[in-house]
């Protein structure tokens, strides 16, 4: 499937920025199930400082707020070619080693509400894969996908209780559940082409874990089932903050406002 995409990160701030350093991880990943036919980025108050390959190996760019600017825009668009794996990524790549996934982080560390939940899920027979599905059923009933009742900071446990959240959510959880159960876990942030609306309102988030003969494999806890041709990957990490899409700091506007548009449709080869 070839996957057209365009998505703007726009900031307004209300007084002229004097400083400001953004961190992007908005470049696709060569990898397996995906590859990059064009990609490129544009930027409105803003100018590339340099690029660099992270412990996860996601391609990070920094960016710095121009002097003076009220606005940034960050543009990235291109088009990656996408086949269906299963959702099976395979083999480890990166420069952290495999243990390091089965840290606890500040943002995945399992309390009352995890633990409680990891004992309600059913083991199957079958292997490690359909109780990893299991798990993430469980949470999607658990956690009821909603808007508004978390955000970036919020922890696995915290959106656990709340019983509310989003994709990052649902994927911080099920990062926390199973790293308890002694399996590695990581965070995968992406796109996901949607089947009834090309224009969206942000990013999506899923996680991945490492089964023995299978390597990584992905589960999309909110909608169910493992990623497909529609989902392009684009950072992975330990939790959110490793994978985030934009990232950063500005000195002299006391306050912004950010919003970010996206658009990702299949292309036909007329196109």
């Amino acid at each position: 499937m070839r996957l057209a995409i365009r998505h703007t990160t726009r900031y307004r701030f209300s007084e002229p920025a004097h400083y400001g350093l953004q961190r992007l991880r908005l470049t696709p990943k060569e990898t397996q199930g995906q590859s990059i036919i064009e990609w490129q980025r544009d930027y409105l108050g803003a100018h590339e400082e340099l690029s660099y390959e992270d412990p996860h190996h996601n391609l990070v760019t920094l960016v710095s707020v121009e002097e003076g600017a009220q606005e940034v825009v960050v543009t990235s668009r291109g088009m990656v070619e996408t086949r269906d794996v299963a959702g099976v990524i395979g083999q480890h790549a990166g420069y952290l080693p495999l243990w390091a996934f089965l840290s606890h982080t500040e943002l995945t560390r399992p309390g009352p509400g995890i633990r409680q939940l990891i004992a309600s899920v059913e083991r199957s027979e079958e292997g490690m894969v359909p109780t990893l599905h299991n798990l993430s059923a469980r949470i999607r009933e658990r956690v009821i996908y909603d808007v508004g009742h978390t955000d970036a900071e919020t922890t696995a446990e915290e959106a656990c209780a709340t019983g509310r959240g989003v994709c990052q959510d649902h994927a911080q959880i099920f990062i926390a559940a199973a790293r308890a159960l002694e399996i590695p876990a990581r965070y995968v942030s992406g796109y996901l082409m949607m089947d009834d609306r090309i224009e969206q309102e942000a990013t999506h988030a899923w996680a991945e874990a490492w089964v023995h003969n299978l390597g990584w494999v992905g589960f999309d806890i909110s909608n169910g089932i493992s990623p497909d041709p529609r989902y392009v990957r684009i950072a992975t990490g330990r939790d959110y903050r490793d994978a985030a899409p934009v990232t950063g700091v500005s000195f002299g506007a006391r306050s912004g406002e950010l919003s970010v548009e996206l658009a990702v449709e299949q292309q036909t080869s007329q196109q």
